[in-house]
């Protein structure tokens, strides 16, 4: 039952970040624990995906929907595998220093075990992931474009 909630404002258009969360077939070239990624079928509004999880001795494949509503928000629907649920979008608003990201997940594994192992680095975990597409960004777009002098730091860091 590990759920988090993040908002965050990066200087990347929701229009490249939509791209970047959408192409999950790359999940493992940079996301921490994804080691598999195989697209079943795909459209403009939506795609179907198997993803594969390793964490220390446990590897878990399972397969989700991917609604897609460019540039703004994906949702993943879960389909079938470890879980007895699994809750995940991402909305991608325009802000004046380039976009609002919401990221929010929530689940719970079928196995009392792994739900357990999870569960202790759940939130350090969930942190990992998002600075990992954080740098992802970075990689592919480049470093985001200073801030206007006198403008606040959006979030810590930033």
């Amino acid at each position: 039952m590990p759920t988090h909630a993040e908002k965050k404002i990066l200087r990347y258009t929701p229009e490249q970040l939509f791209d970047l969360v959408a192409d999950v077939r790359r999940y493992p070239e940079f996301l921490p624990w994804c080691v598999g990624a195989r697209v079943l079928s795909h459209d403009e509004k939506e795609l179907v995906a198997d993803l594969t999880i390793g964490f220390k001795m446990f590897r878990e494949t399972f397969r989700s929907h991917v609604a897609l509503e460019r540039p703004q928000l994906i949702h993943v629907r879960y389909l079938n595998g470890p879980f007895r649920y699994l809750n995940n979008h991402w909305r991608f608003d325009p802000h004046p220093l380039g976009s609002e990201v919401d990221f929010f997940v929530d689940f719970e594994f079928r196995s009392r075990l792994l739900q357990a192992v999870i569960g202790t680095v759940f939130n350090e975990a969930v942190r990992v992931m998002v600075r990992a597409f954080e740098r992802r960004a970075m990689q592919l777009y480049g470093r985001p474009a200073p801030r206007p002098a006198g403008t606040p730091a959006p979030f810590p860091g930033g």
